[in-house]
């Protein structure tokens, strides 16, 4: 809610969320998304906010309209460097921050130049999230037919992983299980999307996921879960998500709903 695209209706998006009983994270892509995150966590008492920089947003080619527009300061930028005061100021100016991310590497589209880019970013991430004693939202996309963002983002982690306070959650995981039990021995979550009501490939690997590790997200506006296929998503459609995790994992909806919930309170410290 936190992106350009919901200018237009934002405050009945928010009031869906009051009436679901929906929890909301707004997580950051760059410093305008990140300070729109914290500013509507402070407004309402439902919702948090995640600050920091995606890796896409370390190269202005890969700049989304959708999140910051065609006009806004990251647009007109080449790059976003990741400032480590600008975060570190805004994650101390309200307590309704409750990690730092989007962040990670994302190797969809890229070149050498933005591999360096983007693991500078992400090491300036960890340890700012290490520093604050705040878990981390990971984005990692590997290049197609590989795996390749996963081991590099886990070969990151293990260089950290004496330090009690590395914490995450491997955000829109789409990777093996055996990749995601690594996730699970450094401590981390692991996040499924809409993804999950439409594509039947990621059944196996939900049901290999601890229930008390599992988180739900809608990604929004990306991945619109079924029946809602073709539409924006929205925070409110993460019952449907939830709803899938149940019935793949043979539990009752909102049993399942009330072990996601306390889930993500222990992870973020909500």
């Amino acid at each position: 809610m936190n992106f350009v695209i919901y200018d237009d209706d934002r405050l009945d998006v928010i009031e869906r969320t009051k009436q679901d009983d929906v929890m909301v994270i707004n997580v950051g892509t760059g410093q305008e998304t990140s300070q729109r995150a914290v500013e509507l966590a402070e407004k309402y008492d439902h919702l948090y906010a995640i600050i920091g920089l995606h890796p896409i947003h370390t190269t202005k080619s890969f700049h989304n309209d959708d999140e910051v527009g065609e006009d806004s300061n990251e647009s007109a930028s080449p790059a976003e460097i990741f400032d480590v005061n600008y975060y570190r100021e805004l994650a101390n100016s309200s307590y309704k921050v409750v990690g730092i991310g989007e962040c990670g590497l994302d190797y969809y589209r890229n070149t050498a130049e933005s591999r360096v880019a983007q693991e500078k970013a992400f090491r300036d991430q960890i340890e700012i999230a290490l520093e604050l004693d705040l878990p981390l939202m990971l984005h990692i996309r590997p290049s197609e037919g590989s795996m390749d963002a996963y081991y590099d983002v886990l070969s990151i982690l293990d260089e950290y992983a004496g330090n009690p306070r590395l914490r995450g959650q491997a955000h829109f995981f789409a990777g093996t299980k055996e990749i995601a039990q690594e996730f699970l021995d450094l401590g981390f979550y692991i996040s499924f999307t809409g993804v999950i009501t439409f594509a039947g490939m990621y059944e196996k690997l939900v049901k290999s996921v601890p229930v008390d590790r599992i988180l739900s997200e809608t990604d929004a506006p990306y991945v619109t879960p079924h029946p809602f296929r073709g539409q924006r998503n929205e925070p409110s459609h993460v019952r449907e998500v939830l709803g899938k995790i149940a019935r793949i994992k043979k539990i009752d909806e909102e049993e399942m709903a009330r072990q996601v919930m306390e889930n993500a309170k222990r992870l973020y410290q909500i």
